[in-house]
């Protein structure tokens, strides 16, 4: 399945139905009078959020949405249908953004979340809303109005309590499918991983937390350079994020800078984020080697350091818990504890 996480949609309300001009001839009405009814509302689009989604795929050949119109007046004073309601269905986490003022709309992140973008023309008015004493038979009705026109950008962000970052080949993918179901293709060369990966990893308690493999940062993807500046704003929404390091490449202290300096430069709050420094790939190094950068990054960050290796499943037990610990923790007091 291709992932979309951008699309540019046109939506717009439906018109009004038009009032209805018409006059009562009863028989037995011989002071008949004015009888048009109004027109019907337009519909209005309507944007839901569910969970079945996990792109904004259904977006990339379709880009306007338009709701019915509103049904004109009838005789008899009988009001108009009103048109029926266009709606949209979004994954959850979508922003809606208006493209021409960049107001954010809003945020549909629960699952049956609803969100009005464009509202309906109201119903034009029949002759009978005219009738006075001065104006006993009123002959003219109001058209109905037209339906609101917007230009939208969505904006997809993944719902993940826990981010997993890093440079390419830092073992993100085998990480993220070793501690939960997920199976992301995994292959020893640079952006193996093209979309985000989400896996379920499940507590002793049974709850399940929603990790995510966000695809290799480099130096310059704040910028537009390499896979990862398509996806930093998956990151807005994490809790916590684990910083994979590969232990075994030239310089592991350059590596985590790289990363750190992409986050810094991209804002949005991601530096101020809770972070653990996971040095992976410890079976493929010394003992003595992998302490010593341990060592190099404890001194280079307050962040809790862990040596692991997930491909061996060695020291994920301790990193977990760590994980545990800080999402068990009022949102608020995380700020305490942040990188």
């Amino acid at each position: 399945m291709q992932f979309i996480d951008r699309a540019d949609i046109q939506v717009e309300g439906g018109k009004g139905g038009d009032g209805m001009v018409a006059y009562r001839r009863e028989k037995y009405v011989p002071a008949g009078g004015p009888a048009g009814g109004d027109g019907g509302n337009g519909g209005s689009v309507v944007l839901v959020a569910t969970a079945n989604l996990q792109t904004l795929l259904d977006f990339k050949f379709r880009h306007l949405f338009k709701a019915d119109d509103g049904v004109k007046g009838g005789p008899k004073n009988m009001t108009g249908a009103k048109g029926e309601e266009m709606i949209i269905r979004v994954p959850c986490g979508t922003v809606v953004q208006d493209a021409k003022t960049e107001e954010i709309i809003g945020d549909l992140t629960e699952d049956g979340q609803r969100l009005v973008v464009a509202i309906g023309g109201r119903g034009g008015h029949g002759n009978t809303h005219f009738a006075s004493n001065q104006n006993r038979a009123p002959d003219y009705a109001t058209e109905g109005r037209l339906g609101q026109e917007r230009k939208l950008l969505l904006e997809l962000k993944l719902l993940a309590e826990v981010g997993i970052i890093g440079l390419p080949n830092a073992g993100k993918s085998t990480l993220i499918s070793v501690l939960s179901s997920a199976k992301p293709r995994i292959a020893d060369y640079p952006f193996t991983t093209l979309v985000p990966n989400l896996g379920v990893v499940r507590k002793q308690t049974g709850d399940g937390v929603v990790f995510a493999d966000i695809p290799g940062l480099i130096e310059g993807a704040h910028l537009g350079v390499g896979l990862g500046h398509e996806f930093l704003r998956h990151i807005e929404r994490t809790r916590v994020l684990l910083h994979l390091v590969d232990i075994t490449s030239e310089d592991p202290l350059a590596d985590y800078q790289t990363v750190q300096g992409e986050l810094e430069s991209y804002g949005h709050g991601l530096l101020e984020k809770v972070q653990l420094v996971v040095l992976n790939k410890a079976d493929s190094c010394l003992e003595e080697d992998a302490e010593y950068w341990r060592k190099v990054l404890m001194h280079e960050t307050a962040a809790p350091v862990f040596v692991i290796s997930a491909v061996a499943h060695q020291g994920l037990e301790p990193l977990l818990q760590q994980v545990w610990t800080f999402l068990d923790q009022p949102q608020g007091s995380l700020d305490a504890v942040a990188v």
